[in-house]
């Protein structure tokens, strides 16, 4: 298969692809013309990249990921373990967000929004950081 074929059957685009080349994630063949020779298998890999990075997996995951799936001796709790790490850190980004909107909101809440140039969100903004000295 051609770039633009595992590209289409894969979901990800040919800039991704080339992109998953060069940091080593598939290695296809090359043709004599110097042409990418995609094999199944590495439409597989690349369709199993692509769901990993749609789950927010980093780069570094999906590579420990691949690894695993290649290794048909892997243990189920290596997975488990790079999946669990992945779900606490979507756990924290949840937390920081969920502060971060109620920071806002109180804030949105707080302001007039009127023809008055006085605006605790714009405030807050300039507002120098704490450092503690008190």
């Amino acid at each position: 298969m051609n770039i633009g074929e595992v590209a289409q059957r894969s979901g990800l685009p040919a800039k991704t692809i080339r992109y998953y080349e060069e940091i080593g994630l598939v290695a296809p063949p090359r043709d004599a013309n110097g042409y990418r020779a995609f094999r199944e298998s590495d439409l597989h890999k690349l369709a199993f990249l692509g769901r990993a990075r749609a789950l927010g997996f980093t780069i570094e995951d999906c590579r420990a990921l691949l690894a695993l799936y290649e290794d048909h001796s892997r243990a189920s709790a290596d997975v488990k373990r790079i999946a669990r790490l992945h779900l606490d850190r979507i756990d924290e980004k949840i937390t920081e967000l969920q502060a971060m909107r109620g920071t806002l909101s109180q804030l949105i809440e707080a302001c007039a929004g009127d023809n008055r140039p006085d605006c605790p969100i714009m405030e807050d903004l300039a507002a120098l950081p704490d450092d503690g000295s008190g």
